[in-house]
C-alpha cells in the first residue's frame, strides 16, 4: 500500500511522491516528536512538546522528561497504528538523539525511528 510521501514533494514525474508502510510510519513519528502543540490550527492538542526542550539545557532530566513526552504522544497520536516497544532519549553535546522501537500493528513488524533534534544549552 501506497502513502503520501512527507515532507510533501514531487518524484522525478512530476506526481506526488509516495512511500511504503514502513517509511510512512516514520513520517508520522517525526510528525509528532516535532510538531509543537497549538501549530496546528484544527488540532492544537497534536504533537509531543518536544521542540519546546530546544532552549533547556541538556541533561540526564531532560532526557527523561523527553522519555516520558514522547512515550505519551506516540500513544495518543499513533496508538492504532503501532505499539510503542521503547523509547531511548541520549544527550550528546546540545543535542537530544530519540530512538523509538516499536511493532507496526497492522503488519506485526519491528520498526526503528531514530530522529535528532538540536538545540539546548551546552
Amino acid at each position: 500500500m501506497n502513502h503520501i510521501d512527507y515532507p510533501f514533494h514531487f518524484d522525478h514525474r512530476g506526481r506526488t511522491s509516495q512511500t511504503d508502510s514502513a517509511d510512512y510510519i516514520r513520517d508520522l513519528i517525526e510528525q509528532v516528536l516535532l510538531t509543537t502543540p497549538g501549530e496546528r490550527v484544527m488540532r492544537p492538542d497534536f504533537g509531543s512538546g518536544v521542540m519546546q526542550l530546544v532552549f533547556a539545557a541538556t541533561s540526564p532530566e531532560i532526557a527523561a522528561t523527553t522519555q516520558f513526552l514522547v512515550q505519551g504522544s506516540l500513544q495518543q497520536w499513533l496508538g492504532d497504528l503501532i505499539i510503542v516497544e521503547s523509547v531511548d532519549v541520549q544527550t550528546q553535546d546540545s543535542i537530544l538523539f530519540i530512538t523509538v522501537r516499536y511493532i507496526e500493528r497492522r503488519t506485526q513488524t519491528q520498526g526503528i525511528a531514530q530522529i535528532g533534534v538540536p538545540g539546548g544549552l551546552p
